[in-house]
């Protein structure tokens, strides 16, 4: 299939590396497109304010100046590409877990969801190790996604999160369909000084689990499993739309 991989780590991850390198082994076209740097956290935004520049590197790789959602936006298009639009998109490897509340700000699946209309799911792939030794392994199991990705049957707009241990592949100890487990509050920013003195802040670590019991994505990486997270686009939260209606009906009754 022609597959577009993108990431938010940037055009020179050794992860993006590795994923082409093994889907291209396994007899898929690919087209790679990524920010020109890491644009981890970038979450879903559009560069809206200046035209973009796609820089086409010794790799063959695209280097865009943008979010990977830019990134992803162009490479769906068929702009770089001779006019194919691919199959697929896979966004990855990301270097760092994807787990939980982490989707909400993840370019990594933020990418992932800018093709939520092409033909096939798709798919964000995250190693959970921040300077991870086993890419891989979760290279390896993307491209058995694929062989069986014609059979699966979902709802248009699913997104597949999917994150691996950072262990050698003969050691995964299988794979998981689970749900988001969640996070404790972030640790508050931390207030540093600038060379002229002035109050700047680092955004912090991410909070603690949680929510990480069985069934969840964490405690299927704690337990050497590959979590597979099937996410949906559509935001609404269906089960209160009649608690929200009658607020509003007796707040216009006061």
């Amino acid at each position: 299939m022609n597959i577009l991989i993108s990431n938010d780590d940037g055009v020179y991850a050794p992860g993006l590396a590795v994923l082409a390198e093994v889907l291209v082994a396994a007899g898929h076209q690919c087209t790679v497109v990524a920010p020109d740097r890491n644009r981890s956290g970038a979450s879903n935004s559009l560069t809206l304010d200046r035209p973009l520049e796609a820089i086409k590197h010794s790799s063959g790789f695209y280097g865009i100046n943008g979010t990977p959602t830019d990134c992803v936006h162009l490479g769906v298009s068929g702009a770089l590409s001779d006019g194919v639009i691919p199959d697929i998109v896979v966004s990855g490897i990301n270097a760092g877990a994807n787990l939980g509340d982490d989707v909400i700000y993840s370019g990594t699946v933020a990418a992932a969801m800018e093709g939520r209309h092409l033909r096939w799911p798709p798919i964000a792939i995250s190693c959970c190790d921040f300077h991870p030794s086993h890419y891989r392994t979760s290279a390896l199991l993307v491209a058995e996604l694929l062989e069986r990705i014609d059979s699966l049957e979902v709802a248009p707009r699913t997104v597949i999160n999917v994150n691996v241990p950072d262990i050698p592949y003969a050691e995964l100890q299988g794979v998981e369909v689970t749900r988001l487990g969640h996070r404790s509050a972030g640790e508050p920013p931390l207030s540093v000084l600038d060379p002229r003195g002035k109050e700047r802040f680092w955004i912090a670590a991410v909070g603690p689990a949680a929510d990480a019991g069985e069934g969840t994505d964490f405690y299927a990486v704690a337990n050497n499993r590959a979590a597979i997270t099937p996410l949906q686009i559509d935001m609404t939260q269906h089960q209160a739309l009649g608690s929200v209606s009658r607020w509003m009906e007796n707040s216009s009754g006061e």
